[in-house]
């Protein structure tokens, strides 16, 4: 009778002995829920977190890839490096009169760095050589020096072409590059001074003309 109590309490001790080891791995080892829980909470803010990242470098890369420069605005040095490209290429051939025309107007009106890509995106990239080669001496601003010094030699009707070919030519250089610019000026103050001259002179003859008539 005294035995059986005994082996209850035992059984009872083991029982609660077996029962703290099997909450003492509870608490070591997290149930199966838990860990699974865990680690769809890890897995959903890596998928969270992960494409902001993704996103943030996508817009740092189109940003260093020219994405956002094409639309800062261009200054006249980045309009001139295009229009010297764009001379290179009409001189090689690679451009005809009409399109070199047309795209030295769009290159001079260009706005941002994406407007100014758009007329050499078709053009080879500029040779190193193309930078030191010398620009060439504009043909009207020339003819205006010619015409300007020509009325000491065949009169004043010279003057009107040296000032038409001296406008008409510092507009040329001023889109190509060439040279000629004080060529086509000298052209102009001779045409001009020549103009002048004729004026005062008619004036003059007109006054003496007028006072020899109240004179008789």
């Amino acid at each position: 009778m005294n035995a059986m109590p005994f082996r209850s309490a035992s059984t009872r001790r083991a029982s609660s002995a077996t029962q703290s080891e099997i909450a003492i791995g509870r608490e070591a080892t997290p149930p199966l829920a838990d860990e699974l829980q865990r680690i769809a909470d890890y897995e959903g803010g890596r998928r969270t977190t992960a494409p902001r990242v993704i996103q943030s470098a996508g817009r740092t890369q189109a940003f260093a890839a020219g994405g956002e420069p094409g639309k800062i605005r261009a200054g006249d040095a980045d309009r001139d490096r295009v229009v010297e490209r764009l001379n290179i290429a009409y001189s090689e051939g690679r451009l005809s009169k009409d399109e070199h025309d047309g795209r030295l107007e769009n290159a001079l009106s260009a706005r941002t760095y994406a407007d100014l890509d758009q007329l050499v995106t078709d053009l080879p990239a500029a040779r190193a050589t193309a930078v030191t080669s010398v620009a060439k001496t504009n043909g009207l601003a020339l003819a205006s020096l010619i015409c300007g010094l020509a009325p000491f030699i065949f009169g004043p009707p010279a003057a009107i072409p040296a000032i038409v070919f001296g406008h008409v030519a510092r507009h040329q250089i001023k889109r190509t590059g060439e040279q000629g610019a004080g060529l086509a000026l000298a052209g102009l103050i001779l045409g001009w001074v020549t103009v002048i001259l004729v004026i005062v002179l008619i004036v003059a003859m007109s006054v003496g003309m007028h006072g020899s008539t109240h004179a008789n």
